[in-house]
């Protein structure tokens, strides 16, 4: 498969689209930060601090997250790790090492990590909706054959096996847009978390949209695996199909557990 498509180059130094629409993203969900924290009455500079470290954290996540995925290549290739022109981020990677870089940040100002996290959490969703097109440029994240009208071309030097044997899959055979279902479905995402923090905002603790974010994105995740054929596998089920139930079931007890009703302390 053929690495990430370059933008421009200046000099020696090659820019790729991916590059610039993972950065296009994280501008844009830190200014949705900014403008939530503004909203609740916060100074909106942590977040333009923060967002260096949780880039770089985030980029480790995605990176060493994908390389696990993968060792049984990167140990035959080490060197490889460093080389992500050819791919390889992965977003439940991302999310960790940015969650650990806003914890940093958030305990060295002694600040708390669930209300800027929840500041944080329609930004991150709206980077995920954007910076998933970044796959659609490298022609990759797609899905199984398909003749329904939204398929999509993929050219053979991007083709995963067994999809590169152009004799039963030739140049016309089109597949299922994963990163448009998954793109899609974080809009939605998105939507509902904007309405819950307004809606209902007078009831929410600091935390509680993180919380419901570690379910609506696992759960959209869940289903969109069904749609990757290079998914990393545990048993019959992809990786993050595991890691889609548990979090699903952690951050869904978190919020009952944090919103139940009080025990009556009349015994009837």
């Amino acid at each position: 498969m053929e690495g990430a498509r370059i933008a421009f180059r200046i000099g020696p130094f090659s820019i790729a689209w991916y590059g610039i629409i993972i950065v296009t993203s994280a501008m844009l969900a830190a200014y949705l930060a900014e403008h939530e924290a503004k909203r609740r009455g916060e100074d909106p500079e942590h977040i333009w601090n923060a967002l260096l470290l949780c880039l770089v954290l985030g980029m480790l996540g995605a990176r060493l997250y994908h390389v696990v995925s993968s060792l049984d290549y990167y140990r035959q290739y080490p060197m490889e790790i460093l080389n992500t022109r050819k791919g390889g981020l992965a977003i439940y990677g991302a999310v960790a090492g940015g969650a650990a870089g806003l914890w940093l940040y958030t305990r060295y100002h002694r600040l708390s990590f669930g209300r800027w996290a929840d500041f944080a959490t329609p930004g991150l969703i709206l980077a995920q909706a954007i910076s998933r097109w970044g796959n659609f440029l490298n022609q990759e994240l797609y899905g199984y054959p398909t003749t329904l009208p939204w398929g999509i071309r993929i050219d053979a030097d991007h083709r995963i096996p067994p999809y590169n044997d152009l004799a039963r899959f030739p140049l016309d055979t089109r597949f299922h847009p994963t990163f448009l279902y998954e793109s899609l479905g974080n809009l939605v995402n998105l939507g509902v978390i904007l309405y819950v923090s307004r809606r209902y905002g007078d009831r929410l603790k600091d935390g509680d949209l993180l919380l419901l974010y570690g379910i609506l994105y696992p759960l959209l995740r869940f289903f969109v695996e069904f749609q990757r054929p290079d998914a990393w596998m545990i048993r019959s089920m992809a990786t993050a199909q595991w890691i889609s139930l548990a979090s699903i079931l952690v951050c869904g007890v978190l919020l009952f557990l944090r919103h139940r009703p009080p025990a009556s302390d009349h015994v009837q």
